[in-house]
Parts: C-alpha cells; sequence; structure tokens
C-alpha cells in the first residue's frame, strides 16, 4: 500500500473531477496529479533522495495538497510543521527531523532568517505562497513548471510515510513516525465503518493540514474519491461560507471548532445544509454542542473519531446511530475495524468491565515509534500495544469511555476527579461557552477543582450559580470550588485546551511538574 495509489486510480477513473478547490482556484484530478509529478522533480533536482525529509510551514492551501503527494512521489518524507509553534520550536523540530528542504508561505516567510540561523542543515527554501518569491527561495510554481513529470517511486508499505510532531504541550515534542501502511490501515479500517465519508463527496479542510487528524481525512477522502474543498485556516464565517458556495459534504472539526461555528449571529443565515457528515475529535464534545449543531445541521450524521498521532490516528468510533442514545454519546465508541482495544492496569493487565485504566491499543495502525528515541518508543509501545496515557474504562458491550489524560486527575481530598466529566456537566449550562477543568494547589483538600469558563455571548453567571449546576449532575465533590472566567482558552494546533498554560500559573513556585 502506498499513499499516491489514490493518484493513479484517479488518473483512470475521475480524471475530470475537481480534486482541490481552493478559493477561485479549480483543479482537477489530472492537472493535479501532472503538477504533483512535476514538483516531485523539482524536488529531487533540490537534493531530495530516497528517504529524506521535506518539511511545510504553511496554512492550508492547494499547494499543501501537491505537497503531501509530491515527496513520497519523490521517496521522501514528510514533515509537516505546526504552524503555531514559536521559531524556537519549529527549528527544533527541522533539526531533529534532520530536514533539509522547507517549503514555506508568505504567512511564515518572516520566520526564514531565524529558522536558517538555527537550522544549520536547512539547504533550500520553497516558496508556496502567492507573491514574488523572497531572495533566498525556489517558487513552488517555478519548480512545476520548469521540470517535466517524472515516474512515482511507489514509496509504501512499511517504509516511513512522514513524521508528525506531537504538539509540545507535554515539554520537548516528540516526532511520531508512520508508515504507509499505518495511515492507509486507519483510513481503509475507518471507511469500514460505512459512516467516515461520503462516497465521491466534498471535504472541507479547515482543520489545520499539518495535523494529522485533517492529514487522515485527506487519505481517507482520496481512498474514496472525490473533493477537496480547502480554506487557508478556521473561521466560522469563512467555514460557513465555504460549505454554501461549495456544497460541503464532509466536515472534520473539533468541538471548540464547532462551537464557533454553530453559535455566532453571523453564521445564523448560513446554509449548511449540503453537509452528510460531521466527523470530530480531538476532545470531548459537551451534549449542548452537539444539540446546538444537529440543529443547524439536521441532514448530518455525526461521528466522533478519538484516536491519537501514534494511532495514525483512529483508535475507535462513536457511530451515527450510537448518538440516538443519551449513555452513548459521553463514549468515544468502540474499537475501529482495523483497532484492537482494551484497558489495562500499571501491570498491563487488563481490568475488569467498568474499571477505570489505561487505554492500550494494537494493530496496523500503531505508529512504527518515536524518530531517534528508541526507549520512549519502547515505553509507549510494549508488546505491540501502543499505551495511551488516557485513563478510561470499557462497558459490557465494548464502548470506551475515556475520563481524561491520566497525568490531568485531580486528586481533592483523596478522591479522583477527571476533569472531562467535571466540563461536560459545566458545558451543560446555557451560560458557559467553553471551559476546562484543573487541579489548582489547595491547602485543606491539596487540589482543588477549579473551572476556566469562557461566557456565552450576553451572559454574566455567578460561579455559584455554576457550582450548583454541577451539583444537579454529578457527585457535589467533583463540583469547582472556584471559577475563573476569560475571553479565549488557549488551544493546540490539534484544538485542544493547553491545560498545562491554565495549571502553569497556579502552580508556579510549588514543585509539582505540571507538564
Amino acid at each position: 500500500m502506498y499513499l499516491t495509489q489514490a493518484l493513479h486510480r484517479a488518473a483512470q477513473q475521475t480524471p475530470d473531477l475537481p480534486a482541490t478547490i481552493a478559493g477561485d482556484r479549480v483543479r482537477t484530478w489530472a492537472e493535479s496529479i501532472d503538477r504533483v509529478a512535476r514538483l516531485a522533480a523539482g524536488l529531487r533536482d533540490l537534493g531530495c533522495g530516497p528517504g529524506d525529509r521535506v518539511a511545510m510551514l504553511s496554512l492550508n492551501s492547494d499547494r499543501y495538497h501537491e505537497y503531501l503527494f509530491a515527496v513520497p512521489w519523490a521517496d521522501g518524507v514528510l514533515a509537516p510543521v505546526n504552524v503555531r509553534w514559536s521559531a524556537a520550536e519549529i527549528a527544533f523540530s527541522l533539526r531533529d527531523a534532520g530536514v533539509r528542504i522547507l517549503l514555506v508561505d508568505e504567512t511564515f516567510a518572516g520566520l526564514l532568517p531565524a529558522l536558517r540561523a538555527e537550522t544549520p542543515d536547512l539547504r533550500r527554501v520553497v516558496w508556496c505562497g502567492d507573491g514574488p518569491a523572497p531572495e533566498g527561495t525556489v517558487a513552488h510554481e517555478v519548480l512545476v513548471a520548469g521540470h517535466e513529470p517524472v515516474e512515482d517511486a511507489r514509496r509504501g508499505g512499511d517504509a516511513p510515510a512522514g513524521i508528525w510532531y506531537t504538539g509540545g504541550t507535554t515539554g520537548t515534542p516528540k516526532g511520531v513516525v508512520l508508515s504507509h501502511t499505518n495511515l492507509l490501515a486507519s483510513a481503509l479500517g475507518s471507511l469500514a465503518s460505512g459512516a467516515l465519508a461520503t462516497p465521491g463527496g466534498r471535504l472541507l479542510h479547515a482543520a489545520p493540514m499539518f495535523h494529522l487528524a485533517d492529514g487522515a481525512a485527506w487519505v481517507a477522502r482520496n481512498v474514496v474519491g472525490g473533493t477537496h474543498v480547502i480554506v487557508p485556516s478556521f473561521t466560522p464565517g469563512g467555514v460557513a461560507e465555504a460549505i454554501a458556495r461549495h456544497g460541503v459534504t464532509d466536515l472534520l472539526l473539533v468541538p471548540t471548532m464547532i462551537q464557533m461555528l454553530v453559535d455566532p449571529p453571523e453564521t445564523a443565515d448560513a446554509d449548511l445544509s449540503s453537509v452528510r457528515r460531521l466527523t470530530y475529535g480531538a476532545s470531548p464534545i459537551s451534549e449542548a454542542v452537539l444539540q446546538r449543531a444537529a440543529k443547524r445541521m439536521p441532514t448530518a450524521e455525526f461521528v466522533q473519531a478519538y484516536g491519537m498521532t501514534e494511532l495514525s490516528p483512529v483508535a475507535t468510533l462513536l457511530l451515527p446511530e450510537d448518538h440516538a442514545t443519551d449513555r452513548l454519546r459521553r463514549s468515544a465508541g468502540r474499537a475501529a475495524p482495523h483497532a484492537e482495544v482494551r484497558i489495562v492496569d500499571a501491570e498491563d493487565r487488563e481490568v475488569p468491565r467498568g474499571t477505570v485504566g489505561e487505554i492500550a491499543v494494537r494493530g496496523p495502525h500503531v505508529m512504527l515509534g518515536y524518530w531517534n528515541r528508541p526507549d520512549e518508543t519502547a515505553a509507549a509501545v510494549r508488546d505491540g500495544w501502543m499505551h495511551t496515557g488516557d485513563g478510561g474504562w470499557m462497558d459490557p458491550e465494548g464502548y470506551v469511555f475515556v475520563v481524561d489524560r491520566l497525568k490531568d486527575m485531580i486528586v481533592t481530598g483523596g478522591e479522583n476527579v477527571y476533569s472531562a466529566e467535571v466540563e461536560n456537566a459545566l458545558a451543560g449550562h446555557p451560560a458557559v461557552a467553553a471551559c476546562a477543568v484543573i487541579g489548582v494547589p489547595d491547602d485543606e483538600w491539596g487540589e482543588r477543582v477549579h473551572a476556566v469558563v469562557v461566557r456565552a455571548p450576553g451572559s454574566d453567571p455567578d460561579p455559584a450559580e455554576l457550582r450548583d449546576h454541577v451539583k444537579g449532575l454529578i457527585a457535589g465533590y467533583k463540583a469547582p470550588r472556584s471559577v475563573e472566567f476569560v475571553e479565549v482558552l488557549p488551544l493546540s494546533g490539534a484544538g485542544k485546551v493547553l491545560k498545562r498554560e491554565l495549571r502553569a500559573q497556579h502552580w508556579a513556585g510549588t514543585d509539582r511538574d505540571v507538564s
């Protein structure tokens, strides 16, 4: 199996179908394939050899789509860059992966001097913006126009397809090495559920294309065929306009994006009727947001995907029919067709159903390993099982309920509190637009359950009112003892709340590691 196989099939079956729509620029599959083969020739000419890493630092675009195909076509290895990182973090990932060719757009051109200074092995920079190429770079379009197409290297199987770096929210980022088999096994297994993609449909790329969640949706769309509709980044108005203008059928959004799409007045009149499937993940979604989204997109089926980069990335799926049951909507679904899932204790023994332990996953989608980190790879993958670091439990029917990252568990007065449970209860209050729950120091309780809340527009809730609301839904000791109001929550590139940043201000000067 190899990622570029989809291009050869599209050339035979749907050459005149639009492959990419980016603004007013539409390219068919035949045009896209020709450009990929020419770009691959250009990358080879710049020194991309077998297994060489090629990075891209850019907002979403049709050129990102071409990069994702052209690098394996040239026999190279992808190294997408997190666009939300600082120059120092980006330089670390480029050095760590040994990147020698970097593609960059106008949004990040200002970082080039610092990146060149901090990445001595970086040899060539390809300009993938729309304006004139800066000095010392070669334009993406020049590479395409100036080279004849080359044959596909058909890099595939267990060969590395790419290195995706973890978000850096827990210290130094780690490069997750995934093979072609890893990525395609996850895509094919997820598609086998019958709920992930509309055949021949139109997928909107609003989540960042550097992140594997969007990358996995890209792979799945290529497998089933259809069209990629691409916006530079997520904005509620931009996404609503793209859906209405281009008849988008499939969406991949994190819960924070869903809330931002369905709640603002400026998107209230947008026509979202073309949406048939909405896949969400990265963090739990509240019942309230899910209900509002279903009301705004009544023709859409909802699918929750749970997983992580190390799992290429899907482990479990909560299918549309599962969303009809209140109890199951609180779960992350059951093992996807390609995955085996179990809950284990500290000695890797499977625990009884209903008992909280660590979620472990096995299958052909488990990563090759962490780049140049054999000890950390061995600690995470034991006997073929990827140990996720997530706490959860499984019911008798195999549904997995994720309670929290194990390191995020709050111990207050000797009781274990999982923040996801508190957040789900709190988010049901109409005055709460978004929230995060963390543990903070407390002289009496050791740790105190603390809520950080973004108010809904026009609301000014009282902390006591919010506490009472939570106590009406879950045990009283789990209710926030303190509440902090903020304008926005800090988010990672994947749309996850950066709880490390929220905790740091409370734990500064203590001896606890809040990373």
